[in-house]
């Protein structure tokens, strides 16, 4: 099995996706502020599941993971401040999506910690 096969890292290619169409509609002056980071952000959820499973170790791997939960709970703080801005009217689908990978991350999270015992 490689990272291609995992449901998260494949959900997390949408979830970019998303971030993009969704900070293109933000005020050009926004092109390398906030855009940028919630771009950044995203990118780094399925590039550190892709990166991490590439480790020698199954803790390595973990650290990543974790590495892009952080990536997961910044965009959310991003997504409020963009609708403090009024560059965005509801958090929505995008909440949602990111609870799902939340989810999706804590569960791969605790197989790899119980099965590294």
């Amino acid at each position: 099995m490689t990272y291609r096969d995992l449901d998260v890292w494949k959900l997390s290619l949408h979830f970019v996706s998303d971030v993009y169409k969704l900070t293109a509609n933000f005020p050009k002056h926004e092109v390398y502020g906030l855009s940028s980071q919630l771009q950044r952000a995203a990118v780094s959820i399925p590039s550190n599941i892709a990166e991490g499973s590439g480790r020698k170790s199954t803790k390595e791997f973990v650290q990543f993971l974790y590495i892009a939960k952080g990536s997961l709970l910044e965009i959310e703080t991003q997504l409020e401040i963009a609708k403090i801005l009024n560059y965005i009217e509801e958090i929505g689908v995008n909440l949602e999506t990111i609870k799902r990978l939340r989810s999706m991350l804590n569960g791969l999270i605790n197989k790899l910690e119980n099965n590294q015992c």
